[in-house]
């Protein structure tokens, strides 16, 4: 007996050798992954006469923060920073309240043409989004919200990816809780308040943490929606930078660096829920 719970365990669990090669293998990816992150910092505090000096010095000292101040002072950075957060907070807010709403009538409500309504979403996330450029910049103008914040907040929140997520989400809810509900008197939006929110916050920060990061890195239709210098989001106002200025990989390392802030800061405050959602959905499967 002894011999087979002996036997079991080393077949089960990985020797020495297996575990020593998983954490060279991560070590490697860890180093892979966080470099180009580390010399972009690197970057920004350098000197430009100094960014191609040989051997290269990957902790500079002293630092230089010139590249900072001549972002927050001699450019229009912080409008830019301003206009993005701005665009990706109203679009994440709106996203995460109207995907869940809309979940919740295709997971829990029947009515006509349900099921056509939803394959035509799904299909929807099939189209390539360089065929729907041009034809969203014609409703866009046609309509006279060119070159205003609605062009960089309505037509993204027409994705139907959250809707999706949510619908998959809200169906695998019991149906006992909704029905008991109803049988106490509690109307639809009542349900969709009470019962279901509370039950799918981990899934609702996913959404806004995916919504956010897409909004905050978009580029394609900013580019083409908005003309207005004073409504540039920062990727757009980032790349025009090569224009405005000479050559300054050092001032675009800076940037870069400050472009960075509030994409890590949205992960770490939402960390535990996104973190739930993963580990929730790994248990289920």
């Amino acid at each position: 007996m002894r011999e087979r719970l002996f036997s079991s365990r080393t077949v089960d669990e990985p020797s020495r050798i297996e575990r020593a090669f998983y954490h060279v293998a991560l070590i490697v990816a860890c180093i892979a992954l966080v470099t180009p992150f580390l010399y972009v910092i690197s970057a920004s505090l350098k000197e430009s006469t100094s960014l191609f000096e040989y051997p290269p010095k990957l902790v500079p000292f002293p630092p230089y923060f010139g590249h900072y101040e001549r972002l927050v002072s001699d450019s229009p950075f912080p409008r830019w920073m301003a206009n993005t957060l701005f665009v990706a907070t109203i679009v994440t807010v709106a996203k995460v309240f109207l995907d869940s709403l809309a979940g919740y009538a295709f997971a829990k409500l029947n009515f006509v043409g349900r099921n056509a309504f939803f394959l035509l979403m799904v299909a929807m996330l099939l189209v390539p989004y360089g065929a729907i450029i041009l034809p969203l910049y014609a409703v866009v103008h046609a309509i006279g919200i060119h070159d205003t914040y609605f062009a960089l907040i309505l037509p993204p929140l027409c994705n139907p990816l959250g809707v999706f997520l949510m619908r998959q989400v809200i169906s695998m809810l019991p149906k006992d809780l909704d029905n008991a509900a109803r049988l106490d008197g509690v109307s639809e939006f009542g349900i969709y308040r009470r019962i279901i929110l509370p039950l799918i916050k981990p899934s609702l920060v996913v959404v806004a943490v995916i919504t956010f990061t897409e909004m905050f890195m978009s580029f394609i239709w900013p580019l083409v929606a908005v003309r207005d210098q004073d409504l540039q989001v920062l990727t757009v106002g980032v790349a025009s930078m090569r224009n405005m200025t000479s050559v300054n990989f050092g001032l675009w390392s800076a940037a870069a660096v400050l472009g960075m802030v509030p994409l890590a800061l949205a992960f770490f405050l939402f960390q535990r829920q996104f973190q739930a959602r993963s580990i929730a959905g790994a248990l289920k499967q």
